[in-house]
């Protein structure tokens, strides 16, 4: 053979291998890792590695390139930069000190961006405050997060709930409320104290404070980490050809940012160079008006927001973008080649993790061979991750890991087949934990899993990965639930619906409906037998509302009989999960609640109504929208 046709063989052969095994793919992501970790590492040897210091260098490449687009007016990065400065100067004159938190209780604004970039120039970071929460609720999330001041948005709905809690904020917790309209503009818009403020961050404080449901109980806050964050600026635009600069991309987003997907994505965006577009909140109707507007090349998603617009009635515009990519999280299977084929979006960016950041895969998708999964490793990246995220048996009675009864030990599924991922953890400084909350960080580790001694961390969610590496999200584990894209913690609205007149017991849990996304939430009532004749459901309707955010208002009521307890006195979701409200299934894993009565909370409605066959018939037509 000669050294022509042995050559010719041999790249046949790698270019073969490489197909089937995707080596060159896990081989730029690894180095993308190092890369953003080497980046990093020099940066905090210098004491430069705040990202606001990248934003400045950005800033000043590009002064005059229109960097945010709002429905308002679009800013350059000159702009941004003068608005930020300002806000630094008023937040000095409030007294803030280096390393402390400022609260933002803010919609998608402008603003937002000034506030944090402001916070990093001093030091200091943003918790991001879901705007719809009110009572208890509001006041706990403001609480853990330490702040002494709240900027508080003029948005109506937001100054009643924060007015509401008002007493409190600024008793109990001594906060100052801050509204955003307060007057700025004496403020000067030159860097404060030359930008020493900024120097020698530590890469373990926070770049912003986000919060998650966790698994039970009222939400919780996680630190996404200035370390995270400053590799995250190499990682993403790496792993999805992200172009900056004038004339390159233009990211726009309609998600809150008080969530992770939003947020980071924005500020990731803003700081590398490419341009961004803030949308107010998202609706069918604006979202492709605002879309075309801001001239954006790629959109950020969460959940149902891609199953809400391809629901719209087609128009001859759906193709008029200039889109090439979606991302995000939550897009299913389902609707997957669907929504690119009708809206002619070829890129999706699909990721999977969560605000802890310990479990994270990410598919950048332009064909159909990972179509519908949220991560893909190829044989390079199977062997490296093995035994770093590793499925794991549930009990499906308990919720918790299944113990083999001989060993002791965690029983390993197979990833074909999926479970829990649990990830092989160092140390336990390997996760940063939850925000002043050692109680709930120590509930997420796992001890003596597979040898005595070993450590790993619970992710409460459930995959599994095909042979040829697409990996496929299977349930969010545990009591938390996911319902118009946010998560609910059970124990929250529970607590709320407990506080009602009548209300004995409440068992909140979420239920799968069809042609709906995530479960819906449901309340197992069992009401004191003085108020079973005359229950008020309208007021308990308006009682709910008042106090939780609209998302976790329980869609559906089922009026029990009897407590639903195992034998430690916790409450059993599981079978009256697995029944979920389809009457073909009531009774069929909870006996003693075959005749109980069923209600929802129908669209449009202000009280719960009995739900009927008929109704549920509506549903599985997909005639009804929750």
């Amino acid at each position: 053979m000669s050294l022509i046709a042995l050559a010719a063989g041999t790249t046949t052969l790698a270019k073969y291998l490489n197909a089937k095994y995707h080596i060159s793919k896990d081989v730029s992501a690894l180095r993308l890792v190092r890369n953003g970790m080497k980046d990093y590492e020099a940066a905090a040897a210098q004491g430069l590695a705040n990202v606001w210091l990248v934003f400045k260098e950005t800033a000043a490449r590009h002064p005059d390139m229109v960097c945010m687009w709002t429905r308002e007016r679009p800013y350059t990065y000159r702009d941004v930069v003068a608005s930020s400065n300002r806000l630094a100067h008023f937040f000095l004159s409030k007294g803030v000190q280096p390393g402390e938190l400022v609260a933002l209780y803010l919609t998608n604004r402008a603003e937002f961006m000034f506030a944090w970039l402001a916070l990093w120039s001093i030091g200091c970071a943003p918790a991001a405050i879901n705007y719809n929460l009110a009572g208890d609720a509001l006041l706990h999330c403001l609480k853990v997060s330490g702040a002494r001041i709240v900027l508080v948005d003029d948005d109506e709905e937001c100054r009643v709930r924060m007015e509401e809690a008002r007493g409190a904020v600024e008793g109990a917790l001594g906060m100052e409320l801050v509204p955003i309209e307060t007057e700025m503009g004496a403020f000067p818009t030159t860097d404060v104290k030359e930008g020493e403020l900024a120097l020698n961050m530590s890469g373990e404080y926070p770049a912003i404070l986000l919060y998650t449901s966790g698994t039970t109980g009222m939400p919780k806050g996680c630190a996404f980490t200035m370390s995270r964050l400053y590799t995250t600026l190499r990682l993403r635009p790496g792993s999805m050809d992200e172009k900056n600069g004038p004339g390159g991309d233009c990211w726009y987003s309609c998600m809150p940012l008080y969530h992770g997907t939003s947020a980071i994505s924005m500020i990731v965006a803003l700081v590398n160079g490419t341009c961004i577009g803030l949308g107010k909140k998202f609706s069918v109707s604006g979202f492709w008006r605002d879309v075309r507007d801001s001239q954006a090349t790629i959109f950020v998603y969460v959940g149902e927001a891609a199953r809400y617009l391809l629901a719209a009635p087609p128009t001859a515009q759906d193709k008029e973008h200039r889109v090439r990519c979606m991302y995000g999280n939550g897009l299913r299977p389902d609707i997957w080649d669907k929504f690119r084929e009708r809206f002619g979006v070829e890129e999706v960016g699909e990721f999977f993790n969560s605000t802890e950041g310990i479990f994270g895969l990410f598919n950048y998708n332009k064909g159909p061979f990972s179509a519908g999964s949220v991560g893909h490793h190829g044989l390079l990246m199977r062997m490296v991750m093995r035994n770093t995220f590793v499925p794991v048996a549930i009990d499906p009675n308990t919720g918790d890991v299944l113990r083999d009864a001989k060993t002791g030990f965690v029983v390993r599924s197979p990833y074909e087949v999926g479970g829990e991922i649990i990830v092989n953890m160092p140390n336990e400084e390997a996760f940063q934990g939850y925000w002043r909350n050692e109680e709930a960080t120590n509930k997420k580790f796992l001890r003596d899993v597979f040898a005595k001694g070993d450590l790993w961390y619970r992710s409460g969610d459930a995959l599994r990965r095909q042979a040829d590496g697409r990996w496929y999200f299977l349930d969010r584990l545990g009591d938390t639930f996911r319902w118009k894209s946010e998560n609910v913690a059970t124990a929250e609205v529970a607590e709320v619906l407990g506080q009602f007149p009548g209300v004995q017991e409440a068992n909140v849990y979420g239920v799968l409906v069809p042609h709906h996304e995530g479960r819906a939430g449901t309340a197992a009532l069992q009401i004191t037998p003085e108020a079973r004749s005359n229950f008020d459901f309208k007021g308990l309707t308006a009682f709910a509302r008042a106090r939780l955010p609209k998302y976790a208002v329980p869609v559906f009521l089922r009026i029990v009989e009897a407590s639903t307890h195992i034998h430690n006195h916790k409450q059993n979701k599981v079978p009256l999960r697995e029944e979920g409200v389809d009457p073909d299934k009531i009774g069929t894993k909870a006996p003693e609640g075959k005749d109980d009565k069923f209600l929802w909370l129908a669209p449009g409605d202000d009280a719960y109504k009995v739900f009927s066959r008929d109704d549920w018939e509506v549903l599985q037509a997909g005639k009804a929208r929750l």
